[in-house]
């Protein structure tokens, strides 16, 4: 595999890797407590159910991220990919961590 598409590849794995994370995380952090702050999510929890929507909204993102990765020959893709991984790093990863740190703490 070419390097430039074997960097695609990863950075696709490590964003459907996010997004199994995000979908976890979400729901165990709604089991205990944690509100999501999505408003958007929040109103597909209520429409639909909070299992439902999670795998609706992680279905769509994944299936985005596999459209990306059908076209690694693009120069925009790696770039994407990048940026998208940041965003749910800084947006899910990093918070969730924390929140469950936090709880863990407080329950020692």
């Amino acid at each position: 595999m070419p390097p430039e598409q074997r960097r695609v590849y990863d950075l696709f794995v490590l964003n459907i890797a996010l997004q199994l994370f995000d979908a976890v995380a979400t729901y165990q952090g709604l089991r205990v407590g944690v509100r999501e702050g999505n408003p958007i999510l929040v109103a597909a929890f209520t429409t639909l159910g909070v299992v439902p929507a999670l795998l609706l909204f992680k279905a769509k993102a994944c299936g985005f991220l596999f459209l990306l990765n059908r076209h690694h020959r693009s120069r925009i893709v790696a770039p994407t990919l990048s940026f998208l991984a940041g965003v749910y790093c800084l947006m899910s990863l990093v918070p969730w961590l924390a929140r469950f740190l936090t709880l863990f703490v407080d329950s020692v």
